[in-house]
């Protein structure tokens, strides 16, 4: 009986203590990496191979690691104070408005496969989360920080889940190939691409209401947590006075 070998296992487990401890998910997955072809004995060159094809068939990574050093200059050259002073001269502008149009936009970009249109480093934290917060601050004043927070978090995840229930109805998305394969090997036959792709449009429709709804009462939430810090502090300030 041949024996088994657990030691490339221990890349997960480099992956799980490295991420448990939330040291950088990069250098993570790159220890993982080395270490595991370490234990299927790997001489370092062909390591630094393995490492190098992968890049290289990596697009989509190759693509984010050049935007990334764009974003920052553009940040660095005052991106977001413009974004914020652009939104603070338009009248009626909101951050549930702003934030509901993005949704509708990225959701309907991503059906159409256009998934890197927009995202969380290229467009989320420069631009749309300036935007909804100079929105805010426009209305409101000077916000404090759990109000930034607030409106931050929601910036993420108009993006997330919009793109999350938008890419299923892409017929090309790589989930949707997989799924199609995956029922075809399991003997069930009848169903393609296009069809999981057609079921996939209520579902996203739904989404789109659910979380339109839950944007309309975002200027309501805002205006109760913005009250509730002045009356927190308010009561302080009474305390510290008797």
């Amino acid at each position: 009986m041949t024996e088994l070998n657990l030691l490339p296992l221990t890349g997960i487990l480099v992956v799980v203590v490295g991420f448990a401890l939330r040291f950088n998910p990069l250098l993570v997955v790159t220890a993982a990496g080395l270490i595991t072809g370490w234990a299927v004995d790997l001489n370092f060159s062909e390591l630094l191979a393995t490492f190098g094809e992968k890049f290289m068939n990596s697009r989509q990574l190759a693509s984010f690691l050049l935007i990334l050093p764009v974003i920052a200059i553009l940040e660095r050259y005052g991106l977001q104070n413009r974004a914020k002073n652009w939104i603070a001269n338009i009248k009626g502008a909101t951050t549930a408005r702003i934030l509901s149009v993005y949704f509708v936009v990225r959701e309907s970009s991503a059906a159409l496969g256009l998934l890197s249109l927009a995202g969380q480093a290229q467009t989320v934290r420069p631009l749309l989360a300036p935007m909804a917060l100079g929105a805010a601050t426009n209305i409101h004043g000077e916000l404090p920080k759990e109000v930034k927070d607030m409106i931050s978090a929601h910036s993420a995840a108009c993006d997330n889940i919009a793109v999350f229930f938008g890419e299923d109805i892409f017929i090309a998305f790589g989930a949707v190939l997989l799924m199609d394969a995956f029922l075809k090997e399991n003997g069930i036959q009848g169903i393609e691409p296009l069809h999981i792709g057609l079921w996939a449009i209520p579902t996203a429709i739904f989404a789109l209401i659910v979380h339109l709804f839950r944007l309309a009462r975002l200027e309501a939430k805002i205006c109760n947590k913005i009250a509730e810090i002045k009356q927190q502090n308010k009561s302080v300030s009474t305390e510290e006075l008797a």
